[in-house]
């Protein structure tokens, strides 16, 4: 995440707790100011000349403390405030020095740290400080000729004393205010590297919420991709011949109860691989497990098996020296086969059903083709294409998928194979033909 520029960020508000807080401050310091006054009061310090009157003493005295009460909702305004009643009191000569500077140095320091509007913040601040700079040169003007002549009678240094009380309370002043614009500024800072780690916290909890999420609907695929490859093959066999077997039960009972038997093999074989599946899924490693393996290539003889058995006529060939394939390569090659073989036998109508693998170069191609309907297939825009096109994209493969120009469907897939292979065909391919040659590819 890139954090905000400063500019584009405003601090929140402050909380109920915060304004709680902010009323004790400022009752606070409002008391403590009354202590000092009555201590000045009482032991007659006082530093700024004589004083007005009492009432007046008490009022000014409020008047620069009391604002703090809302500071941190109303910062400009209060510093404003602070700093005016300041001035003021002390052009008054009230008495009170101790905790009226500190409620100016909270004032400026609230402002960095809460002002929404940093220009401005800035601006007040640098504004309020030289003010008091150029009261504090009135003052020293004012009063360089009130000085009594033995006021400064035990004086020893190299510096003159007026010069040295002059720059002894400038520099206390630019402590004060120097450390009031630092800590102010700091802890705007602060709070909002804060709430960029608050932001990023939850983006990433975002993050994590939708990495899980993607992960439960890539198990969920996974699972549905081989629940239908698993029960959708098997059951569309088992329907070709259980109907095959309703047609002959009658006038050839032989026929039927080899359907019937090519049936109960299927279905045990449906209901292993189901069980295969179901394991993994209840094992303890859960999404990490490896899916149900259900063999690769070395088992497509099987399928073209079962097609013949549920009536086709069908070819197998495979072209090129067989080399050991990625584990994960020959069962997405098979199943891709499993579900061409699946939609011939449900949706084409076919007679014809010819099954070829080709080990080339770099790559490895299945190709299944049938002589059926070539068109309106329900399970070309269903999950069988789409199964087959996640299998097949896995790899970086490529699908074709679609009617042959001269009749019949095509299904071929290539899987790029990270080693090359150097294809040294045998003098005459091997075939594995049953039942009469397949259509030409």
């Amino acid at each position: 995440m890139t954090a905000a520029p400063q500019g584009e960020w405003h601090r929140p508000g402050p909380t109920a707790e915060q304004r709680r807080n902010d009323l004790w401050l400022g009752l606070g310091m409002t008391g403590l100011a009354l202590v000092s006054l009555t201590l000045a009061r009482s032991t007659g310090a006082f530093l700024l000349g004589p004083p007005p009157s009492g009432p007046e003493q008490l009022f000014w005295t409020v008047a620069v403390t009391v604002p703090l009460i809302w500071r941190r909702r109303w910062p400009a305004a209060t510093l404003l405030v602070v700093a005016v009643m300041f001035i003021a009191a002390q052009a008054r000569s009230a008495p009170e020095t101790q905790f009226s500077p500190w409620a100016l140095f909270c004032a400026i320091y609230t402002v960095g740290a809460w002002g929404q509007d940093r220009q401005l913040s800035r601006r007040l601040r640098v504004g309020v400080i030289a003010t008091m700079f150029a009261w504090l040169g009135v003052y020293y003007a004012v009063m360089i000729d009130h000085i009594p002549a033995d006021a400064f009678a035990g004086a020893v240094g190299p510096v003159p004393p007026v010069v040295a009380a002059m720059v002894t309370g400038v520099l206390l002043n630019v402590l004060v205010f120097g450390f009031a614009y630092f800590f102010g500024e700091t802890a705007w800072v602060a709070a909002r590297r804060e709430h960029e780690l608050r932001t990023q916290a939850e983006d990433l909890r975002r993050s994590q919420a939708e990495a899980r999420e993607r992960a439960v609907l890539g198990e969920r695929v996974r699972i549905a991709r081989e629940l239908h490859d698993v029960v959708a093959h098997h059951v569309s066999v088992m329907g070709v011949q259980a109907s095959a077997c309703r047609r002959v039960f009658d006038r050839d009972p032989g026929k039927a109860r080899t359907a019937l038997s090519a049936i109960e093999q299927s279905a045990r074989t449906a209901v292993d691989e189901l069980r295969r599946m179901l394991g993994v899924l209840r094992t303890s490693a859960g999404t990490d497990a490896a899916p149900p393996t259900a063999g690769g290539l070395e088992r497509i003889d099987e399928l073209v098996e079962r097609a013949r058995a549920a009536g086709l006529t069908t070819t197998l060939g495979v072209y090129g020296d067989a080399v050991t394939l990625p584990a994960s390569v020959s069962q997405a090659a098979y199943r891709v086969t499993q579900e061409a073989v699946t939609n011939t036998l449900k949706h084409a109508g076919a007679n014809l059903l010819d099954v070829r693998v080709r080990y080339l170069a770099r790559e490895l191609e299945v190709d299944v083709t049938d002589d059926g309907r070539g068109g309106g297939r329900g399970d070309t825009v269903g999950l069988g294409l789409i199964g087959m096109r996640e299998r097949v994209g896995a790899h970086d493969g490529d699908l074709e998928a679609g009617p042959r120009a001269g009749g019949g469907w095509r299904v071929r897939a290539r899987f790029p194979l990270a080693t090359p292979i150097s294809p040294q065909p045998k003098p005459g391919d091997r075939q594995q033909a049953a039942a009469g040659a397949g259509p030409s590819a």
